[in-house]
């Protein structure tokens, strides 16, 4: 089931426009070329929704946001809505200022994005309206993550992940935790917007099953941080790292997708 989504993204060969951020933009980019996939990386008001047309899905991401951003942001996702094409927000430290809290709400209520991946205090945000104490990193929250993304899942019909040392996904039905990754992705910058564009990626090639999809780049995402860790020397630290996943990513087949992918339902 698993290695299928991955292999008709590479057969598909999709175009992705990706709205990240100046952090995280060059990994994205070559993430999502290195699972099969095109990338484009526009990001202004003024080419958002020609570009957004030609594209087969978007991933919206809330990093290093400006009022202008925002409104590119907005055109882009209701654009691709209106063309059936499916949009991923990732809404980066949504709960670290007024700001972002206010524009991730504006997504949620008019864009009505079809997947929604964050971390736990995150998606928090999202569903509660709480500001972080940690800027984009997660805070230690209270709630089962299950529950939350359940939770969201069931007020905006989005298919929710929220990732973690165990990653969950849910449309608000059917859900599964995920046990694959590394405790040194932490180390690497962006590593939850890269799982959000191979996630992009994957569901604009298989738009009718997009809960598999993200499934699929939940699992796949973390299986290649494991598959990265274990090349490692003694003398390469978290910047081979970054580029080890990279090339797990484009090395990935269906059937070490389907082998290396440790999920449950719950």
């Amino acid at each position: 089931m698993l290695g299928e989504i991955l292999e008709q993204t590479q057969r598909k060969n999709p175009l992705l426009h990706c709205m990240v951020n100046l952090v995280t933009a060059n990994d994205c980019a070559n993430l999502v070329l290195a699972c099969g996939a095109s990338p484009i990386m526009a990001e202004d008001l003024e080419e958002a929704e020609q570009v957004v047309s030609a594209c087969d899905g978007l991933v919206l991401n809330l990093g290093t946001p400006s009022p202008r951003k925002v409104q590119a942001l907005l055109l882009a996702g209701k654009t691709a809505k209106s063309q059936g094409k499916p949009v991923i927000f990732d809404p980066v430290g949504a709960g670290c200022s007024d700001f972002r809290r206010n524009a991730a709400h504006e997504m949620i209520e008019q864009v009505r994005p079809d997947i929604i991946r964050g971390n736990a205090s995150e998606i928090r945000t999202l569903l509660l309206g709480t500001l972080a104490r940690r800027g984009v990193d997660a805070d230690v929250v209270a709630e089962e993550p299950l529950e939350l993304a359940r939770a969201l899942a069931e007020k905006t019909g989005a298919v929710v992940v929220i990732s973690g040392d165990v990653d969950v996904v849910t449309d608000g039905k059917t859900a599964y935790r995920v046990r694959n990754g590394h405790p040194m992705m932490r180390s690497v910058t962006g590593t939850g917007c890269q799982m959000s564009a191979l996630i992009g990626a994957y569901a604009a090639a298989n738009t009718e099953k997009l809960l598999h999809s993200v499934l699929a780049g939940v699992c796949g995402f973390g299986l290649c941080g494991e598959l990265a860790y274990q090349r490692l020397s003694v003398l390469d630290g978290n910047a081979s790292y970054r580029n080890y996943i990279i090339d797990a990513v484009y090395h990935l087949t269906g059937e070490a997708l389907e082998k290396g992918a440790r999920y449950e339902i719950c």
